[in-house]
């Protein structure tokens, strides 16, 4: 295995972890913790009764990082309860996006993963009623100036990020997937309606083909990479997962249409396929081809993309990785605003100072 390779090589094949020294398990180790799959790691040996084979030094590490996913699965589970009480006279229903989605649904990519935050999804004309129930429940902004507030509250798809005030979890409350000032606009109100009930209560998730959509949006039109190896880990979980649906494929392509999403859906499969040996139907790949951009913008974002979706450690960059993650995160402003907005809203946060959170 290639060192700047060798994360990826793990997750396409964890078998051939049997054969790394003490030296390959701390590149490994370092890899996948910078890029939050150490608990994935962990999660994919013991599936194949794999984790007695690895030295004493490195198991510690995963047992560790698979105890602490552990206990996020138990505070999101705790806080998504808070939130239902919280919204419980509102009259809306709650519906959970990517992790605790993932995790309130029973679905692969919650096995292993930590999470930063809770995201919501809610009609924009309720808002302020959801906005209002959840402060008298102890959460609030995290960003005061006014600058901060008009721009989430004018332009973007959702409140600022509200901090509970003794728990200091984050929620994300939205009322659509992509800003409203993007170039893409998928209709929230068809998400809304397809959402898929979780038990009697006001609880929800995005239907299966719309779930991948989001999960692909959030990954290709966000300029933050971080974790840009993990959630294309998602998408791949989710794809092997819903493959086994009767007619997805047919419905993710025909949806993605009907959502203006088919450019996501193409670099969903394109890398997920390309990256993790993600098993797509040649009929899918040749459908989803209506989202494929021109030659040389596919050849850029291959450079781009190919570098951005490595986990973030000095030993996976090259000299192309700094300037790929910049052209990436100048893309993603690019494709949620206009111009002049892109231009006014860059120049401030250049000269002023964030807000402390």
């Amino acid at each position: 295995m290639s060192v700047e390779d060798l994360l990826v090589d793990a997750l396409r094949r964890p078998e051939a972890l049997a054969s790394l020294d003490l030296r390959g398990w701390d590149q490994l180790i370092r890899q996948a913790r910078s890029a939050n799959l150490l608990g994935r790691i962990c999660v994919l040996l013991e599936a194949r009764d794999l984790i007695s084979r690895v030295p004493a030094p490195a198991r510690h590490h995963l047992e560790s990082a698979r105890t602490v996913a552990a206990r996020h699965v138990n505070a999101v589970r705790w806080e998504v309860r808070c939130i239902q009480e919280a919204l419980s006279d509102v009259g809306v229903s709650i519906i959970l996006l990517k992790g605790a989605a993932y995790l309130m649904a029973g679905l692969p990519p919650a096995a292993g993963r930590l999470f930063s935050d809770i995201d919501i999804l809610v009609p924009k004309d309720r808002l302020p009623t959801v906005e209002a129930a959840l402060m008298l429940h102890g959460w609030g902004a995290r960003h005061h100036s006014p600058y901060d507030q008009r721009y989430y509250r004018t332009w973007m798809h959702e409140l600022p990020p509200m901090r509970h005030v003794t728990r200091l979890s984050v929620l994300d409350v939205h009322h659509a997937i992509l800003p409203e000032t993007s170039r893409l606009r998928p209709d929230p109100i068809m998400l809304r309606e397809a959402a898929h009930p979780l038990g009697d209560g006001n609880l929800m998730v995005l239907a299966p083909a719309d779930m991948v959509l989001h999960s692909a949006v959030h990954l290709f039109h966000d300029g933050e990479f971080s974790s840009a190896l993990r959630d294309l880990v998602d998408l791949d979980l989710l794809l092997r997962n819903f493959t086994n649906l009767p007619g997805f494929w047919d419905e993710v392509v025909s949806r993605a249409g009907s959502l203006h999403l088919s450019r996501p859906l193409f670099y969903a499969l394109r890398y997920t396929s390309m990256i993790l040996d993600t098993p797509v139907p040649a009929k899918t790949v040749v459908e989803a081809n209506i989202g494929r951009p021109p030659r040389g913008v596919l050849q850029l974002m291959d450079i781009l993309l190919l570098r951005g979706l490595r986990p973030r450690h000095t030993m996976c960059d090259d000299w192309l990785t700094a300037p790929s993650l910049g052209a990436l995160y100048i893309r993603a402003h690019w494709l949620r605003m206009p111009p002049l907005l892109l231009a006014r809203h860059l120049l401030h946060k250049a000269f002023t100072r964030e807000d402390a959170a």
